[in-house]
């Protein structure tokens, strides 16, 4: 399916501050950038990096006094692949792909080794495989409420399980914070989201099971076929969409996701699943 979609970012500025963004979408493998803007106002230079490792593309501007808006519009190409879930496994740590094994490891908001106990007494006596990290999501979306106002930047995973709310970024950090404790290698990934309502930034994490990464949304708001990966990461740490080194007030944030010539994405289901980027 191809999607339109973009974002306008604005900010005051006090003084002279560096701003660092990741809201460009990702590009390679089943997720193809049709074509894609970036209007910077005013005209300011800007340096642009892709992370080589994760794929992530930054951009970095330094802004002086006054106003700075960004408005970022794309078409993106996704051409989901969907695989049975009996035919995909876990995978023994010992045969892991090394590039994988940092995604087992505790980070700042996913501590899985506190967890771990409860982890394991839950849900260690279910067949491993892609319908273990289902029911995590199952588990979840049944006991977590969708709240906004009740976590801010320092929640952890830890503080959702124990507030029992909390909203995506959550939801995805507890996700992962279960699957580590498992020996379920997991990433958090920041996106576009078709039919996310209202639009915003989403939140949803992947797991690698058999020999890629699999999407998993735990608050099932939104089509996985229609999700445009922005940044992947340990957690939100590594993949906020703006960064900020200096003095500013923020206006409202505007994002859109809209699918081109009717197209329609196909609602997740217990016998499909999607992989958009590998």
């Amino acid at each position: 399916m191809r999607l339109s979609l973009g974002c306008e970012i604005g900010y005051e500025v006090f003084d002279t501050t560096t701003l660092i963004f990741n809201i460009e979408a990702m590009r390679g493998g089943r997720q193809r950038v049709v074509s894609e803007r970036l209007t910077i106002t005013p005209d300011l230079p800007a340096d642009e990096k892709t992370s080589e490792e994760s794929g992530n593309r930054y951009l970095r501007l330094t802004v002086p006094q006054g106003q700075v808006t960004l408005r970022y519009e794309a078409q993106i190409e996704l051409d989901a692949l969907h695989r049975a879930p009996a035919v995909i496994h876990e995978v023994p740590i010992a045969k892991l792909p090394l590039d994988t094994l940092p995604f087992l490891n505790p980070s700042r908001y996913c501590p899985s080794d506190q967890l771990a106990r409860f982890a394991n007494r839950q849900f260690g006596n279910i067949e491993p495989g892609f319908g273990r990290v289902v029911e995590i999501c199952n588990w979840i979306n049944a006991e977590v409420d969708y709240l906004f106002g009740t976590s801010d930047t320092t929640t952890t995973a830890a503080d959702t399980f124990s507030l029992r709310a909390g909203v995506c970024r959550d939801f995805a950090h507890l996700g992962i914070t279960f699957c580590r404790a498992l020996g379920i290698p997991a990433r958090f990934v920041s996106c576009y989201a078709w039919q996310l309502e209202p639009q915003d930034f989403h939140a949803v994490f992947e797991a690698y099971l058999g020999d890629r990464w699999y999407l998993f949304d735990a608050t099932r708001m939104a089509a996985l076929d229609g999700m445009v990966r922005i940044g992947v990461g340990r957690d939100a740490a590594d993949t906020a969409f703006a960064t900020i080194y200096g003095q500013v007030n923020s206006y409202p944030i505007r994002v859109w996701t809209d699918a081109i010539n009717g197209d329609r994405a196909q609602e997740w289901t217990t016998d499909a699943v999607s992989v958009t980027r590998d």
